[in-house]
């Protein structure tokens, strides 16, 4: 029986080198710099894995803490806020193995995300979650999970975290 599990990324126990995502940018974080930003506390990787065979990656996205400028927000959201950047959380990349596409493992690991994020929010105030849609497809992705486009940029896509 298949049972999966998301785990913080550890470069001694997860194989990164058989990832591919069809996306090189994607591909090349996840094999040369994931873990050199998780040591720099740049940003921190979390790995979807079949408990299984855990030492291949399903799945993965980065995630670290940022900001979102007040103008990228939709006008009637703005004028719940303060004047001054909104805190975020960032999803710096999500990308799911080619082989393993259409089961459900991207909205696996954006659930995840989203709930780390509230779990933090506990600590560190945290009003949304800010990704970076890398193309058409990633950003209709988004949209179908609640995502709003900012103003400023077609790429960046924003979910509020509720009150």
């Amino acid at each position: 029986m298949t049972s999966f599990a998301i785990e913080k990324l550890d470069p001694a126990r997860h194989d990164r080198a058989d990832f591919h995502c069809g996306l090189p940018e994607l591909d090349r974080f996840l094999k040369e710099l994931a873990s050199q930003h998780q040591r720099k506390h740049f940003s921190t990787t979390y790995v979807l894995i079949d408990t299984n065979a855990p030492r291949g990656i399903l799945g993965y996205y980065s995630i670290s803490f940022g900001s979102l400028n007040l103008t990228d927000l939709g006008v009637d959201e703005r004028k719940r806020l303060p004047k001054h950047p909104v805190p975020a959380a960032r999803m710096g990349r999500l990308a799911v193995d080619e082989g393993e596409r259409g089961k459900g493992y991207g909205e696996l690991l954006l659930q995840n995300a989203v709930k780390r994020c509230l779990a933090a929010r506990e600590q560190i105030a945290c009003y949304a979650l800010v990704v970076d849609a890398k193309n058409e497809t990633a950003a209709r992705f988004y949209e179908k999970f609640g995502f709003f486009a900012c103003s400023e940029t077609e790429a960046q896509w924003y979910l509020p975290l509720g009150n």
